[in-house]
């Protein structure tokens, strides 16, 4: 059960009288205190969303806030990677109970707090064949049982689509807001608006649309070229109906350091990722 003085949707939550309130069935760390909690979701994959839930969770770091990282897509987890912290594990920490444990994450080089699926198997590439269920469980006691301790923001680097763990998250996180990541095709803007509409019919908050791989730049000339669509991004959140947070170009020398798990040090020095979060920092 939630506390709703400590909740991170205490400001947008639906219920309002005291006996409902009571009965709210938000979950809540057992060890610390978030005081924001974003989503970044997708209606499709391979659109970036993890590398904007790093580019996030980098510039907010930089700007001296506290901040985690949960690894929600279990079936798929890619955060270890962009922070260049897969060969490191987290560590499990049996209670005395017996039956229960405490997960204590691996935290970067900026001081970011990160768990995931591929941080408690032994191998990286060892598959979850797990049930939609079984993969319900696992994300729960992630959250609910990682040792987060005081943070400003944590960030959920949430599966594609509006299945099972968007579901959950939604529904039993006390979510702040939501970034959706999409790209300027229509086929895919189609795809993400189902998301956009599921948020809406859950009443959860949208910070916006950051529309990846938008353009590249030419190395002699710097000129914009859009690859997946003449359409400009304000189009295409225009048709989502939510505000444009950002579009960012395919950078070849992001996708270096991300091969050399050094993707953390890299975008600190990029002012242009700086504007992304101009609307989710208040």
């Amino acid at each position: 059960m939630g506390n709703c003085s400590t909740c991170a949707s205490k400001n947008n939550c639906s219920k309002k009288a005291t006996k409902e309130a009571e009965s709210c069935s938000k979950i809540t760390p057992k060890y610390g205190h978030i005081k924001n909690i974003i989503g970044v979701i997708s209606g499709k994959g391979g659109v970036g969303k993890s590398t904007v839930t790093g580019i996030i969770a980098t510039e907010l770091a930089k700007k001296g806030f506290k901040v985690g990282v949960l690894d929600a897509d279990i079936t798929g987890p890619s955060m270890p990677r962009f922070f260049g912290i897969n060969e490191k594990r987290a560590e499990i920490i049996p209670l005395d109970n017996g039956q229960d444990v405490k997960f204590i994450p691996v935290t970067t080089p900026l001081g970011i707090k990160v768990i995931s699926i591929n941080l408690l198997t032994q191998e990286e590439d060892q598959p979850v064949l797990w049930r939609g269920p079984v993969i319900n469980g696992v994300l729960n006691q992630m959250y609910g049982d990682t040792q987060w301790d005081d943070i400003d923001y944590l960030l959920i680097d949430m599966p594609p689509g509006t299945g099972d763990i968007a579901l959950t998250v939604m529904q039993s996180f006390p979510i702040s807001s939501m970034v959706i990541v999409s790209t300027p095709q229509d086929m895919v803007s189609m795809i993400v608006k189902k998301v956009v509409i599921m948020t809406e019919k859950l009443n959860v908050p949208v910070n916006g649309v950051v529309e990846n791989m938008a353009y590249i730049v030419c190395n002699g000339c710097k000129e914009k070229t859009r690859v997946f669509s003449k359409k400009s991004a304000e189009e295409h959140a225009e048709y989502l109906g939510i505000p444009l947070l950002g579009e960012l170009p395919i950078n070849l020398d992001l996708v270096e350091n991300l091969e050399n798990g050094t993707a953390e040090d890299y975008i600190k020095g990029i002012d242009m990722y700086s504007s992304l979060i101009n609307s989710i920092v208040k």
